[in-house]
């Protein structure tokens, strides 16, 4: 699994061009806001947006920027996952969940934890990065396996939640959970 393949998988989910009156971010094309495709320098028409300038973003704000392409190296299922959330969720979320769920499988209530608890800031440093290295290490497949439940339940979580807040939000929320939260 490659940083385009993964790309190309997200593109695929996401479509064309979109303006529904609904979703909160707006005008898209390829799954990237104008917001996002302003902030990244394509200032054309959203309907006009090449697929090689969503890659580019896509690639730069949603797996660069973060740090996904480190987790790409210790497992390219987590990374998948945690760039399509990015992408739907906002790329600090599913990072959040990696913090969460890491903290939760470390044995801190034992005599020697697996790593201390990470602060669940979003932001991937070298304690995430070393942490997760060190749950895959000790757990390999099956602890792969149950981190992605982990992530695709909290990404399921937090669909329901936002929708809770936002009315709107349910004309999303099936497809949300039919594409996106797998286990």
């Amino acid at each position: 699994m490659s940083i385009e393949s993964i790309i190309d998988a997200t593109i695929g989910k996401e479509g064309g061009y979109v303006n529904n009156p609904n979703d909160a971010g707006g005008e898209t094309k390829w799954g990237i806001t104008v917001a996002v495709a302003r902030q990244y320098k394509y200032f054309g028409a959203m309907v006009d947006m090449p697929r090689e300038t969503a890659v580019r973003i896509y690639k730069e704000a949603y797996f660069l920027e973060p740090g996904f392409d480190r987790i790409l190296t210790l497992s390219p299922s987590i990374a998948d996952e945690m760039f399509d959330t990015g992408v739907n969720c906002g790329v600090s979320v599913p990072a959040k969940f990696l913090q969460r769920a890491l903290n939760v499988l470390n044995k801190s209530h034992t005599p020697k934890p697996l790593f201390d608890d990470l602060v669940v800031d979003g932001k991937l440093g070298t304690k995430t990065y070393a942490a997760l290295a060190a749950f895959l290490a000790l757990r390999g497949a099956q602890g792969e396996l149950v981190l992605l439940r982990m992530l695709n339940a909290l990404q399921g979580a937090y669909y329901i939640e936002i929708t809770e807040r936002r009315e709107k939000n349910e004309d999303f929320v099936f497809g949300w959970f039919l594409h996106r939260v797998v286990i």
